[in-house]
C-alpha cells in the first residue's frame, strides 16, 4: 500500500490530499524537517506531494527523480496551442527587454511570474538562469488539469479575469468544462507534444484568440484547487522514478 509523503508545510492542498490517502487506505508521513528521517528511508511505495524549491533534495534521499517538463517545453509547443509569442532566455538577457513581458522561470518560483521591464526585475538570483518571456495577453479564464498517461485525471477552474476562484469554491458550468475538457483531449491527443508520464496542463482563454495553453507544470508540487484529490493522488503515484545506484536514471 503507497505512503503518501508531506512536507513540513501545512497547507489546504496537503490536508486534503491527507484525507483522499486516508479514504484509499494509504498510510500517511508528515516530515518533521527537510531531513527525511532514516526509518523512512526504506518504506516500499513512497508517494511524494512536495511543495517548494525543496522537492528534488528531498526527492533524492528516496532515491527518487522528480518529473518535470523540459525548460523549453511552452516555447517549443506548437503555436496553434500557445497562440502567443514565448521564448527561452536568461535572466541577464531578459534585463535589455525595453516592452513590458511576461517573465517566469521555467519550472519554479524562485522570483514571482509577472509583467516586468528588463529594469524591474529582481536582483539577487544567477544571471545565467533561464527564464521564460512571454508576451502580454489577457487571460478570460484559466483551468488546472491533471493528467497521467496522456489522460485527463481531474480539471478545475482556478482564475477568471486574473482573479483566483476560490470564494466561488472553484465552480465551472457544464459547458466551460466541456470546452476545457475538448481542448485539452486535442493538445494530449497530438503527438507532436510531448509531456512526461504525470503532468499539470493549465489552460485558458486569451482574449480575442481562444483556447491556448498556459504552461506545463510538475505534478507533485502543484496546487489543487478544486480538483478531485483522489485523482490527484493517482497521478502522484507515478510523479517520481527511481535512481540508478550511479545516480543515473532507472
Amino acid at each position: 500500500m503507497p505512503t503518501l509523503i508531506l512536507t513540513p508545510r501545512f497547507t489546504e492542498d496537503a490536508q486534503a490530499l491527507w484525507r483522499a490517502a486516508g479514504l484509499l487506505g494509504w498510510s500517511v508521513e508528515r516530515l518533521s524537517s527537510w531531513r527525511v528521517p532514516d526509518d523512512l528511508l526504506s518504506i516500499p511505495d513512497p508517494v511524494l506531494y512536495l511543495e517548494g524549491l525543496f522537492g528534488p533534495t528531498l526527492a533524492d534521499q528516496f532515491g527518487l527523480r522528480l518529473l518535470e517538463p523540459a525548460v523549453d517545453w511552452l516555447p517549443s509547443l506548437p503555436e496553434e496551442y500557445r497562440k502567443r509569442r514565448v521564448s527561452l532566455t536568461t535572466l541577464r538577457a531578459a534585463r535589455q527587454l525595453s516592452e513590458p513581458a511576461f517573465v517566469k522561470p521555467p519550472n519554479d518560483k524562485s522570483f514571482p511570474a509577472r509583467v516586468y521591464l528588463g529594469t524591474e526585475l529582481p536582483e539577487g538570483y544567477d544571471e545565467g538562469s533561464p527564464v521564460l518571456v512571454s508576451e502580454v495577453v489577457v487571460w478570460e479564464k484559466e483551468f488546472r488539469c491533471f493528467v497521467l498517461d496522456r489522460q485527463l485525471r481531474t480539471m478545475s477552474v482556478y482564475l477568471r479575469g486574473g482573479e483566483l476562484q476560490r470564494e466561488s469554491q472553484f465552480a465551472a458550468t457544464d459547458a466551460e468544462l466541456a470546452e476545457a475538457g475538448a481542448f485539452v483531449k486535442t493538445v494530449l491527443e497530438d503527438q507532436r507534444v510531448e509531456l512526461c508520464r504525470t503532468a499539470v496542463l493549465d489552460i485558458g482563454v486569451i482574449a480575442d484568440r481562444g483556447w491556448a495553453v498556459v504552461e506545463q507544470n510538475a505534478a507533485w508540487g502543484s496546487g489543487l484547487y478544486g480538483c478531485d484529490p483522489i485523482q490527484v493522488l493517482e497521478v502522484l503515484r507515478y510523479a517520481a522514478v527511481p535512481l540508478r545506484p550511479d545516480g543515473g536514471f532507472a
